[in-house]
């Protein structure tokens, strides 16, 4: 599901950043301390669960977005809650030009970055046959080649530095397809290749590349969603259940901790085993697939 804000105070949806501070967590204090991590799409659900983890264990957290008043938002409500300083770069991942100047800022500023998580993208349910031309390359400009000048961008400055480095994409579970939103299917398919492709052409370079898949995540995101989905996405999955965001930076976390360091070019699926079975049809499931007992 799409990631999108989740704020302080009552939600309908997902964890609040109060939550998200007291939430326990598998992992020790100090475990990235003076780890430094730039993530994208920091003012989101997804994003404010990882500041919000990274923060606490100790890591120098850097959280981006176009939206600079969401984007200031959530670093002071994060820094509030867990008493760590956080800092906020405006960025828009569609432009080349802005990530440079923000990925040369991060590394000025800190001397070094450890960890790159492109969690920004989006998307919206719509009809492969009638979507618009608009409507496709706003997805895959962001999606896809958004995520791509962070990661070259990324890789360049490591190299240059002599720098090891790791990189951590947002994704979606494409194994069968998504019908509905072809336009986030084909981009993050991409995001996924491209990274498992760069994951053996930099690993000389001592650059580790992995992708997260989340499936139904309860977040502010199922806003974006008919009703309809919201109340029976859950049924979607084996386990008839939804993870929450804090599964997420939870998996980040591994990634980036000693505990990945042997990981590089994979997808890592937190769906409830959707892929295995079942399914998710933002609109609704067509009548023609609607049928008794299959």
């Amino acid at each position: 599901m799409s990631d999108v804000t989740a704020t302080s105070g009552h939600s309908r949806y997902g964890l609040t950043d109060e939550d998200l501070a007291a939430k326990p967590t598998v992992y020790r204090d100090g475990l990235l301390e003076g780890h430094v991590v730039l993530i994208t799409g920091g003012g989101g659900g997804f994003g404010r669960g990882m500041a919000t983890l990274y923060a606490r264990l100790g890591a120098k957290v850097v959280i981006a977005s176009r939206n600079e008043d969401k984007l200031l938002a959530a670093r002071d409500s994060i820094a509030s809650c867990t008493g760590r300083e956080i800092e906020a770069r405006t960025l828009n991942i569609r432009d080349p030009d802005s990530v440079s100047a923000a990925l040369d800022w991060a590394f000025e500023r800190h001397g070094r970055l450890d960890s790159l998580i492109n969690n920004a993208g989006g998307q919206f349910p719509a009809e492969a046959i009638d979507l618009s031309p608009n409507g496709w390359h706003a997805v895959i400009d962001t999606n896809l080649n958004g995520t791509w000048w962070m990661m070259q961008g990324a890789a360049q400055r490591w190299r240059d530095r002599g720098q090891p480095g790791n990189i951590i994409n947002i994704v979606m579970p494409i194994n069968r397809g998504l019908p509905q939103v072809v336009h986030s299917a084909a981009a993050r398919a991409g995001v996924i290749y491209a990274a498992k492709s760069v994951s053996t052409a930099w690993a000389p370079l001592k650059i580790r590349v992995n992708c997260i898949a989340p499936g139904p995540i309860e977040s502010l995101g199922l806003r974006n969603y008919p009703e309809e989905l919201v109340r029976r996405i859950h049924l979607g999955n084996p386990m008839k259940a939804m993870g929450d965001v804090w599964d997420v930076a939870q998996a980040c976390v591994y990634l980036e901790a000693p505990t990945g360091k042997f990981i590089t070019g994979e997808v890592l699926t937190i769906d409830g085993g959707m892929q295995q079975w079942g399914g998710s049809w933002p609109l609704g499931v067509p009548d023609y697939f609607n049928v008794a007992g299959a």
